[in-house]
């Protein structure tokens, strides 16, 4: 009986439990990827915000002032000498108006740099630098370059037979184009520098002696290239 009661006051605890596993995390391990990703994600968010906020303010800009294409035509043009020699000279007396109009309420513009360029069948006879201006709103300016010299031209076969057909007709095929360096002022505020590019695709009648044209020269369109 004596021993039964001593099996009874004996400390029983289950079975041992084994210690918790510890996990260790090394610097920059694991499945995270640690401050770069903060970078990347941080980048990504500050990119976000000025793409909405430039989105923004060009949509206030045009709510506010509804900038308008500056529009260029060619009203009138003179040619009096357009020929070429034996040895590829061409010999040219060529006089264009253009009309510029600046149809902004707020905007105006500086032409920092006006350079006009004749070409015939891609080949460019001469170059001129007009004078420099400023337009202000609503406003219409007249530019009036005169080519005039001669100019050695390379001419193909097939752009020499296309001379001689215009000969014949008596209206010549002549691309004017501006090349300009403008800059745009609203209010008090200017913008950087643009160099757009116009092109003024004519066809110009050739003045005889007397002073008659072989057609009517009509009012172009000239077209912008950025």
């Amino acid at each position: 009986m004596a021993e039964k009661q001593a099996h009874l006051n004996g400390a029983y605890y289950g079975p041992s439990i084994p210690p918790p596993t510890r996990h260790y995390h090394r610097p920059g391990g694991g499945s995270g990827c640690g401050c770069g990703c903060c970078l990347l994600k941080l980048l990504f968010n500050i990119i976000i915000t000025a793409v909405v906020v430039i989105g923004l303010a060009v949509l206030i800009f045009w709510l506010i002032f509804r900038p308008n294409k500056v529009k260029f035509h060619v009203t009138d043009a003179s040619l009096t000498e357009f020929n070429l020699t034996t040895n590829n000279t061409l010999h040219y007396n060529l006089a264009v108006n253009i009309t510029v109009r600046n149809p902004n309420k707020r905007i105006g513009i500086y032409y920092d740099r006006i350079e006009a360029r004749a070409y015939y069948e891609d080949q460019r006879f001469d170059t001129l630098n007009l004078t420099p201006f400023y337009q202000g709103h609503k406003n219409t300016s007249f530019l009036n370059p005169v080519f005039r010299g001669e100019h050695l031209v390379m001419l193909g076969a097939d752009e020499t037979s296309k001379f001689n057909e215009e000969k014949t007709s008596g209206i010549y095929s002549i691309d004017v184009k501006l090349y300009l360096r403008i800059r745009f002022k609203v209010g008090k505020v200017k913008t950087g520098r643009f160099k757009p590019k116009i092109s003024c695709d004519l066809k110009v009648p050739l003045s005889s002696a007397d002073g008659s044209l072989a057609g009517a020269p009509e009012t172009t369109r000239c077209d912008w290239d950025f």
